[in-house]
This record gives structure tokens, sequence and C-alpha cells, in this order.
């Protein structure tokens, strides 16, 4: 059964790929958008905003990487619904195929675009000054983080890509996500904000999670943080998955 599931899953990850591949204007228009406001802000605000970084670039680029997440994942809920109102999954249904793998496949889809774009952010980061004192360990955390944040946000939204009844409401969803990181730690401290907002910022998600990716970057002790980080990633993962094969399930049962 496991080999199965696994030998379906990778066959059509490799046709969703190949969708990916030949329209990269996917991964390029996912991109756009975080370093456009990575330019902004460096360039146009960076200067007014006072972080007690030596480089507005340095403390920026968690949040930055965040919105790409959210960015990327709007494009597997179009996938999906695509698929879902053009017969695919009534197709794939009708075949010795593990129903499951449909959704995993444009799950790992998603970790791999998402995973290029957030490189592509990073170099242009370090063309403009990002410069990070994390070894090697230091990395590869960011990287486990990132891609656990990736996968919780995916399955995400699988749920709209599945219940949508528009190709504009599959990714609409995505529209909230995108402003969680102004109202925390990731373009400027929350000691600076009023009372209720700085309360809001301060136990929110994404400020546990960039301010452990920031820690990490700097080369510095993460403490509590990367804990809370995970507790978040973990515990909206958890829920996510739930609840998108429960959509899943409704759908094809």
């Amino acid at each position: 059964m496991t080999r199965h599931f696994l030998g379906d899953t990778a066959a059509l990850l490799g046709r969703s790929l190949r969708h990916i591949s030949r329209s990269p204007d996917t991964i390029i228009t996912t991109a756009i958008m975080p370093i456009a406001f990575l330019l902004l802000f460096v360039y146009v605000f960076g200067g007014a905003i006072e972080t007690g970084s030596d480089r507005y670039v340095n403390y920026l680029l968690p949040g930055i990487l965040l919105i790409t997440v959210v960015s990327g994942i709007s494009y597997t809920a179009y996938r999906l619904f695509l698929d879902l109102k053009g017969g695919i999954f009534e197709r794939f249904q009708s075949m010795p195929i593990a129903r499951s793998a449909v959704l995993w496949a444009h799950v790992l889809t998603s970790l791999v675009a998402n995973l290029i774009s957030l490189v592509v952010v990073v170099l242009v980061a370090l063309a403009i000054g990002f410069r990070s004192g994390a070894g090697v360990l230091g990395w590869l955390a960011v990287t486990g983080i990132m891609l656990l944040f990736t996968l919780a946000l995916t399955w995400l939204a699988v749920i709209p890509g599945l219940t949508a009844t528009s190709v504009d409401g599959a990714s609409a969803f995505s529209y909230p996500l995108i402003l969680l990181p102004f109202v925390s730690s990731a373009f400027v401290p929350t000691d600076s904000m009023p009372g209720p907002v700085r309360a809001f910022a301060e136990h929110q998600p994404v400020t546990s999670i960039v301010n452990t990716i920031r820690a990490l970057f700097a080369g510095q002790q993460v403490g509590d943080q990367v804990w809370i980080a995970l507790a978040w990633c973990t515990g909206l993962l958890v829920v996510a998955y739930a609840g998108a094969m429960a959509v899943h399930h409704r759908k094809v049962g």
C-alpha cells in the first residue's frame, strides 16, 4: 500500500512539475511582489526605520521570505481548482490510484516551486547588501523552518482550492495572510506600536517565526522563540491537513 501511494505520488508530482517547467512565469510572478517589497522598504523606507540593525535588509529579509511563501501558495489553490473543474479528479478516481496522492503531488510541487522562489529572493537580498553570520547549521535550521511553514500553508491552500467556486476565489484567501507580516516584527520592532496593536503583533505566528529566522541569520541564540515558532507551524499544519483531507473525502466520496 505504501509503495502504491509513493509511486502514484511520484508520478503525479512529475506531471505537476512538468506543468511548472512549461510555465516558469508562475515562479517569476511569485517572486516579483516580495522582491518589490524588499527593494521598496530597503531603498525608500529603510532610512527612516530604526531597528538597531547595521543593515535594514538584514532585519527585513525574514519577513520578505514569509511573504514569498504566502504569494506562492495561492498558485497551489489555483492549480487545484483548475484540476477539479477540469475533471482530472474524476478521471483519476476511475483509475487504481491512491486518492490522497493527487493532493500530495500538488503539495510537494508547492514546496519545490516555493523553494526556488525563496532562493531567488535571497540572491536578490545578497545583491543589495544582505549578509549573514549563520553557519551551515543555521542555514539548515532556517531552511527547515521555511519548509515546515510552507508545508503548513500549502495544506491550508488545499482547502480553498477544493471548495472555491471561481478562479479568483481560489487564490483570494492568501490576501489576508500577506497582511499579517505588516502587523508583526517583520518590518519594524513591535516596541514602536500602540498597545493593542503591539499585543496582537507579539502574539501572532509571524513574529515568532520572523524573530527566530532573524536570530539564526545573525548567528545568535534563538531562545524560546524557536519553540513558539515550531509550535505555530506544527499546529497550523495539523489543523490544515485535517481540514484539507476532510474536504477532499467529501469531494471524492
